[in-house]
């Protein structure tokens, strides 16, 4: 097992709840190790990279309507 992580900006965090359902989007993703995010876009997801990708991540959450700011 490999973790990987990364911290980076995201649009579509504007209050706790906000926070709170990006938390639910990411509940049970296999792989996921660790996330976290504030009031700012500022987003950490930890994971493990033999079972899933940052790439997937991102993905699950560009779905969601939290998409990674360039």
């Amino acid at each position: 097992m490999a973790t990987q992580s990364d911290t980076f900006q995201v649009s579509g965090i504007r209050c706790e709840r906000c926070v709170q359902r990006l938390g639910g989007v990411l509940t049970d993703h296999d792989g996921l190790e660790g996330a976290n995010a504030n009031l700012m876009g500022l987003v950490t997801l930890e994971w493990d990279d033999e079972r899933t990708t940052r790439d997937a991540l991102v993905e699950k959450m560009a779905k969601a309507g939290f998409r990674e700011v360039a």
